[in-house]
């Protein structure tokens, strides 16, 4: 009898677990059943998966994308049951794995989390907070929450809102340097920029009485991966940052970042998304989630 996702869960488990023993104790085998499950699919397959030493076993590349295409079609298996026994309605449950960015995730999720989980009691959430792009597949992640444009076409995504980007500084570095006037005036200041993308250097903007759109150059001495460093940097008064309103707000609203060339704004926008493998049947616990934040977090 065929049983390819017996199979997959053994080697699923190797990954994870780094030994053959230590897979053999979680599945009740022999470290040497495992070996020969594993050895059976690379005959099978024709790659090598697994690269043995007397200490560790390591993925290949071939195994790897293996192990992340296992996991997707052990989870559509896993949903299907679910679907199948429960209903339509099934209850959310089960370990939730989301991503997001540390500003996004202090600002929205974080304060979220608890009416999350009151509202479903038997979702066990896992919540990692990173300004990097993640793969989804490759990292175990369920659903990781995106700003700005997405680029890969293979992941589901639901837009859950927006934000525009605004310069802003803290009020003693203005007393310092002064209010700049126009973008021309940004030569005679520091401004903090992201380093992750070249064309960051350019600032865009929009002529208030023309309304044609242009970028100006814009230099400093500090370059950071997130928004949230900026944020700290441009309160403490190292310069002017441009980032995305969304989590300056609150600093606007106390006072203690000044919104500035709000003329020349742009008026780009930041679209906030929530992104995931797309599968027939969506696991239950990843809608309600998806569903809750679009209902939270809406404009």
């Amino acid at each position: 009898m065929d049983n390819r996702a017996g199979e997959m869960q053994v080697l699923v488990e190797v990954a994870d677990r780094g030994s053959f023993s230590a897979a053999g104790r979680a599945l009740r085998l022999s470290p040497s059943a495992v070996s020969k499950i594993a050895a059976r699919i690379e005959a099978r397959l024709g790659v090598r998966l697994l690269l043995r030493s007397t200490r560790a076993l390591v993925l290949t590349a071939e195994g790897e994308a293996y192990v992340a295409r296992a996991r997707a079609i052990l989870a559509e298996i896993e949903e299907a049951e679910r679907q199948v026994a429960g209903g339509a309605a099934a209850e959310p449950r089960g370990r939730l794995r989301v991503s997001a960015s540390v500003a996004f995730g202090e600002h929205y999720l974080v304060p979220l989390v608890p009416q999350f989980l009151a509202r479903h009691p038997r979702v066990s959430l896992d919540l990692s907070l990173t300004d990097s792009v993640i793969d989804l597949l490759g990292e175990r992640t369920d659903l990781a929450i995106r700003i700005g444009p997405l680029r890969d076409s293979s992941l589901k995504a639901r837009r859950l809102s927006e934000s525009r980007r605004m310069i802003v500084a803290a009020p003693a570095y203005l007393d310092r340097h002064g209010v700049p006037a126009t973008p021309d005036d940004l030569d005679r200041h520091n401004c903090l920029r992201f380093n992750f993308r070249r064309s960051l250097d350019d600032w865009p903007f929009r002529d208030p009485v023309t309304g044609a759109a242009f970028t100006r150059p814009v230099g400093g001495n500090f370059e950071g991966n997130s928004g949230t460093t900026l944020r700290r940097l441009a309160l403490e008064g190292l310069g002017l940052a441009r980032i995305g309103a969304f989590h300056i707000r609150a600093d606007i609203e106390a006072g203690t970042l000044v919104p500035v060339l709000e003329d020349y704004n742009a008026g780009d926008i930041e679209q906030m998304s929530a992104v995931y493998v797309g599968h027939a049947h969506l696991d239950a616990r990843i809608r309600a989630f998806v569903d809750f934040l679009a209902e939270r977090i809406r404009g």
